[in-house]
């Protein structure tokens, strides 16, 4: 019954294998149950150490506030009203998806830009061990997606970028270096997302590829991932139509089932055919790619029992626990299955030493976030990452003498998980450099000959519920004739994209282009010095920034 946790990627020994023998059979029904959730934690709030004492979830997924010190001491907290030690997770992606203390690093995307595994080793090894301070263990990345769809608003920074080898190379030591520090790493987004323009927080998502060209792709990702041993994959809210319908032709509506309810993808396609022993987590319970298919309550037990072994997040822990033991006690979820999904989540922490205290937090450790050495790790990353993609009239570097009027065009940074936009601080750093900046007021109007330099910024990674990305001119000005105005005729004019890298696909002529590919400020600073001539621009792009069109290459 407990053979496979003695194999890749749980690998346990006798000691750890006795542990999950002996926490399972000390576990009620109810407690069973509790371990396939991993509930959504932030705030302050003082009722919620009681909820988790008494729910006893598997696990949490927490979203830090600005208080390291006493983050590290909610958590602390939290586990020592555990009966078995929590699996606290948490997105390690970099950029906008890093804790709020510590380093801030690149994203993926950035790093396939550098194309150097010895940087996304290093920034991996950082983030994991930054993580373990705080007490996460396991992390919901690397992101297998593939960037194919060049309107994909979901995939385009998060993951890195649209080459199998490319993704593949990066992934791997990703997985390999969160893994050797002691945090489980999580392949996703399975069965494969990238081929769909849309976002599966908000609908439903296909993946439209043949057996033989899913093979050739996500299968050969997934294949690579499973084989280096990674810990868990995530199963989302995407179908798999092709697949399907090669087993039942007349599949009809079911083809287009999302994994994550899915146990053709989950067991058959993944366990099965792919071999991967470790956990099924699914993707956000509450997102619309589930929920549009299946009302999100009814869907839970659903999860289990298609082979997902956790269920990600709920609105209704208490609620949605009892309609799961409920499935169990009806013959839903049979206790074959339940069995099988609580003895891999305690696998997955024995596999990480919970049960011995390793992957707790790390109070006496808190003045290592954010170090000296770390610090200027992340920071010669961020240099080594924009890339000038053209510069058609020789515009760069710019100079204060020549280019000193400067005109910025910009929305700021837009994060839909914070409600308004930020300010670029790229215009403050130019404006130490000698440049006057003017920025120009939506609904207004302006004439290119009063500047030197037109800047267009852009602020958009690709952070969940965007259900679309482009260059929206009049949304950028506000006025229905400057929103038609383009000014590089007649003075310099730069587009810098700190995060989605197609906006040439609405302006192939704009004549200087850089793709950034994050916004925070050390990116930021990095541009600014690049811009006035401080470094050498990458030349490197992991995705097609002309977006097929050979007239945006010149």
């Amino acid at each position: 019954m407990t053979d496979f946790l003695r194999q890749s990627p749980f690998d346990l020994d006798d000691k750890a294998l006795d542990w999950v023998k002996k926490t399972h059979a000390s576990l009620s029904l109810d407690e069973k149950v509790a371990q396939l959730f991993v509930l959504n934690s932030h705030g302050e709030d003082p009722e919620e150490l009681g909820q988790l004492g008494r729910l006893q979830p598997g696990g949490i997924t927490r979203r830090f506030g600005p208080d390291a010190k006493a983050e590290c001491h909610r958590l602390i907290a939290m586990q020592e009203g555990a009966k078995v030690p929590m699996l606290v997770s948490a997105d390690l992606e970099g950029s906008r998806m890093s804790m709020p203390f510590g380093t801030t690093v690149p994203n993926p995307i950035a790093l396939a830009a550098i194309d150097d595994l010895d940087v996304t080793r290093r920034i991996s090894r950082l983030m994991a061990e930054e993580a373990l301070i705080l007490g996460v263990n396991w992390s919901f990345t690397p992101v297998l997606d593939i960037n194919a769809a060049f309107r994909s608003a979901i995939v385009a920074t998060r993951g890195f970028g649209a080459d199998v080898d490319t993704i593949k190379r990066h992934a791997l030591a990703q997985i390999e270096e969160f893994q050797k520090a002691g945090v489980a790493a999580t392949a996703k987004h399975w069965p494969g997302e990238g081929y769909d323009d849309r976002d599966q927080h908000l609908v439903t998502t296909i993946n439209p590829l043949k057996e033989s060209e899913w093979e050739e792709t996500f299968g050969t990702l997934y294949r690579a991932a499973i084989k280096a041993g990674v810990k868990s994959v995530m199963s989302a809210h995407i179908a798999l139509p092709k697949y399907v319908r090669g087993i039942d032709p007349d599949a009809g509506i079911e083809a287009y089932r999302p994994a994550s309810i899915s146990a053709l993808l989950n067991q058959k396609l993944l366990r099965e055919e792919l071999g991967f022993n470790g956990l099924i987590v699914s993707d956000a319970s509450e997102m619309a790619g589930l929920g549009s298919w299946k009302q999100p309550r009814a869907a839970k037990a659903e999860l289990i029992s298609s082979g997902c072994d956790v269920i990600l997040f709920s609105r209704d822990p208490a609620g949605e626990m009892a309609l799961v033991k409920q499935a169990v006690e009806n013959g839903q979820i049979s206790a074959e299955r339940l069995d099988d999904a609580v003895l891999r989540v305690l696998g997955l922490k024995a596999s990480l030493g919970l049960h011995e205290g390793r992957g707790l937090p790390q109070p006496d450790a808190l003045s290592r976030l954010g170090s000296p050495t770390s610090v200027a790790l992340a920071e010669e990353s961020f240099r080594r990452a924009p890339t000038l993609v053209k510069d058609v009239n020789g515009t760069l570097p710019l100079n204060p003498a020549t280019h000193r009027r400067v005109l910025l065009i910009s929305d700021g940074i837009i994060s839909p998980m914070h409600f308004e936009n930020t300010p670029f601080s790229l215009p403050d750093r130019l404006a130490d450099k000698g440049f006057e900046i003017t920025r120009l007021e939506k609904g207004s109007f302006y004439n290119p000959a009063d500047f030197d330099l037109v800047l267009y910024l852009f602020g958009e990674e690709t952070l969940l519920t965007r259900g679309r990305i482009f260059l929206d001119w009049l949304r950028l000005t506000g006025n229905f004739m400057t929103s038609m105005t383009r000014p590089w005729h007649e003075v310099p004019t730069v587009m810098i994209s700190f995060g989605y890298p197609y906006y040439l696909y609405d302006a192939p002529r704009a004549p200087t282009y850089i793709n950034a590919w994050c916004t925070p400020d050390e990116m930021q600073s990095a541009v600014a010095d690049l811009l006035v001539g401080n470094g050498e621009w990458n030349r490197k792009s992991p995705v097609d920034p002309f977006c097929g069109l050979e007239d945006a290459r010149y």
